[in-house]
């Protein structure tokens, strides 16, 4: 089983940015796709950034186009999202997920259900607040 630990989150002040990390204990196919669920308080689970490895292709919330970007290396064993130019919108716990059934054609980034991503972190919460 896929385990995943999110680090990075904490205090920041708008305009500024964080970049919170995901470490994976494996990867035990090529193809998987990789993201981060965000919640706020009394608000449902928001799928913000998600990457796929069979065309390398992301998805990027509306909310976070041009200011969140999601990579990872597969040698490092970790992923990231880089978070520019918070706003108190973005305070929420992040959670790093993983669909890593080995599919070649079901994209789960696509999906964007918590339902599609069999690993998820425990969550790191971030606060945007002055």
């Amino acid at each position: 089983q896929v385990h995943l630990v999110e680090s990075g989150g904490g205090l920041v002040q708008p305009g500024g940015s964080l970049r919170l990390n995901c470490t994976v204990s494996e990867f035990p196919l090529d193809a998987y796709a990789i993201g981060w669920f965000r919640q706020a308080p009394e608000q449902e689970r928001e799928l913000v950034a998600c990457f796929w490895t069979i065309d390398k292709s992301t998805y990027y919330a509306d909310s976070v186009k041009g200011r969140f970007a999601i990579s990872s290396d597969k040698s490092k064993m970790t992923a990231w999202l880089q978070m520019d130019r918070l706003n108190p919108d973005d305070t929420a716990a992040y959670y790093c997920v993983a669909d890593m059934s080995g599919s070649y054609w079901y994209n789960a980034c696509n999906d964007k259900r918590p339902a599609a991503f069999g690993a998820w972190g425990q969550g790191t919460q971030v606060t945007v607040s002055s």
